[in-house]
């Protein structure tokens, strides 16, 4: 196939779009035999002309003539991009590998060991999906929270109540990233987060992903076991020995595979009482906010395009006080949802379905914090996040402290929407957030919106709807390991969000899919025993 790059198409006239890649090729449009959209990106530079770009790949007559004569460096022979992997390691394994988390981190790293015959056993203290959901669903009605199965803890982790985004940072040189796509493209993910390029899956399409994956692993040999907490860790020489599931059972192991969450704070302090090499790690802390999803619209495209999908944004500033400030899990047309894991303690974030077509857009704007702020030991900064919770939880009694932005400024208690209307999940009352959060921090997001207010018009609006507290934006802990991915003790790896390894879906994906690979060059799988 002939790889086509910068191909530029007005919005209103995509189905002219083989015709454009003809022109380009000096070719008839009938000696196109199929295509596949490599990439697809808009372009919102001016807003009283909006385009998509694209990367195409062709299947064409005479291509071979076709490279040898078009010397653009736009055309060129698609390259191979799949993602390969084979068991390659010679030590005799022992025991199934186990997993403790089903997050994104899990699931793909259980996938691949699944796919490559190690049979994974995965342990997850939360439930499966099914009865996750409505946990959850009772929790936002009426306030009764379990615990161990919530918007935190449960089968697809943290990420199956969000956005779903599946952007990342991440430099991709193995097609690590392209596997995980196609895996949920296979596990019922819409087809077009292959190639656009702010793809999304939603939380309502998620919950359906994670139960095909979850089946497929089974196939492939996987074991899934909800309800199950990873409580204790016995070491022998230096290396995993057993570990202790829900107090009472031992379960014995050569790979234990860290998967956990970083809302995972008992299983942390479980892990240094263990003599688990742990540091603390910056993170972020603030708030959210809610404007109308038709203001962000304008702003991003203009007046005229009336039938794109929900407008994101990400903007960044630098405070006075040499902090960061940043927005962060933009939901477009999505909602505001109480997250909270722990009695007595409260922490917000935000989710969208895949339509993306609630009237609020909202964000996470949030500040940046180091161990200098909290503490140098361990786990002070999950004393810092469980202190900011805490007083999020006294401020409403357990509901969703909101303020409006110029109240939130004038550091006073706000009695009544304007035109901003909100949308929760979760009960939500007034309360004071310059009660909850410190007061650098709060100076730093007061400065922060109103310059993002010089990119975003209306942006500090004054009635603007925030909410807090937002605290579990990254681990607050980072477990250490070597360049084979294992921690001090041998046979221990600690991966993804949790361990301080990756931050969002994608990048915990491919974490936990590294992880697979490193134990596919040491261990022979489970059939070759």
């Amino acid at each position: 196939m002939i790889r086509l790059r910068q191909i530029k198409l007005r919005v209103d006239e995509e189905d002219k779009l083989l015709e454009k890649c003809a022109n380009k090729l000096k070719i008839n449009r009938e000696d196109i035999k199929d295509y596949k959209i490599n990439k697809k990106s808009l372009d919102a530079r001016k807003k009283e002309q909006l385009y998509y770009v694209y990367e195409i790949d062709l299947l064409i007559n005479n291509e071979e003539k076709i490279l040898k004569y078009n010397k653009s460096k736009d055309i060129f022979k698609t390259p191979n991009e799949e993602y390969y992997i084979k068991v390659t390691g010679t030590k005799k394994l022992n025991t199934r590998p186990v997993i403790v988390g089903s997050g994104p981190c899990g699931l793909f790293c259980a996938y691949i060991l699944a796919k490559l015959g190690y049979k994974p056993i995965i342990l997850e203290r939360g439930d499966d999906v099914d009865n996750r959901i409505e946990k959850v669903e009772k929790f936002f009605n009426n306030g009764i929270l379990d615990q161990e199965s919530n918007i935190q803890f449960g089968e697809g982790g943290a990420g199956t109540f969000s956005d779903g985004k599946l952007n990342t940072l991440v430099k991709d040189k193995s097609y690590r990233q392209k596997k995980v796509f196609e895996i949920f493209v296979e596990c019922g993910a819409p087809k077009e987060i292959l190639y656009v390029n702010n793809p999304h899956i939603g939380t309502d399409i998620l919950v359906k992903v994670v139960k095909n994956m979850r089946e497929k692993i089974i196939k492939m040999g996987g074991e899934f076991r909800f309800r199950n907490l990873l409580t204790n860790i016995i070491i022998k020489d230096n290396k995993i020995y057993k570990i202790e599931i829900n107090n009472n059972e031992l379960l014995k192991t050569d790979i234990l595979i860290l998967a956990i969450g970083h809302s995972a704070r008992d299983t942390f302090k479980m892990l240094l009482e263990n003599n688990i090499n742990i540091i603390p790690k910056p993170f972020a802390v603030g708030i959210r906010i809610e404007h109308p999803q038709a203001m962000i619209n304008i702003n991003q495209y203009g007046t005229k395009y009336k039938n794109l999908d929900s407008a994101s944004y990400k903007l960044t500033y630098k405070s006075s006080n040499n902090r960061g400030v940043y927005t962060f899990c933009m939901c477009p047309g999505g909602y505001v949802i109480n997250s909270s894991s722990e009695a007595n303690h409260l922490v917000i974030n935000g989710m969208s379905n895949y339509k993306r077509d609630s009237i609020n857009a909202n964000s996470a704007v949030i500040v940046t914090v180091t161990p200098n702020d909290f503490g140098l030991n361990p786990l002070d900064g999950v004393k810092f996040q469980k202190k900011l919770e805490y007083l999020a939880y006294q401020e409403c009694m357990g509901k969703i402290p909101v303020q409006l932005y110029k109240d939130f400024k004038d550091n006073k208690l706000s009695t009544k929407f304007i035109d901003v209307k909100p949308v929760f999940k979760g009960q939500y009352d007034f309360g004071n957030i310059n009660n909850i959060l410190p007061k650098d921090i709060v100076k730093s997001l007061i400065e922060g919106i109103d310059y993002f207010n010089t990119k975003i018009k209306g942006f500090n609006r004054d009635d603007a709807i925030i909410a807090g507290v937002e605290s579990r934006t990254s681990s607050p802990i980072r477990i250490l390991r070597n360049e084979c991915y294992e921690s001090n003790i041998y046979g221990i790896y600690p991966a993804g969000e949790g361990a301080g390894y990756a931050g969002g879906i994608t990048s915990s994906a491919i974490d936990g899919i590294k992880v697979a690979e490193q134990i596919s060059k040491v261990y022979k799988n489970i059939s070759s025993k």
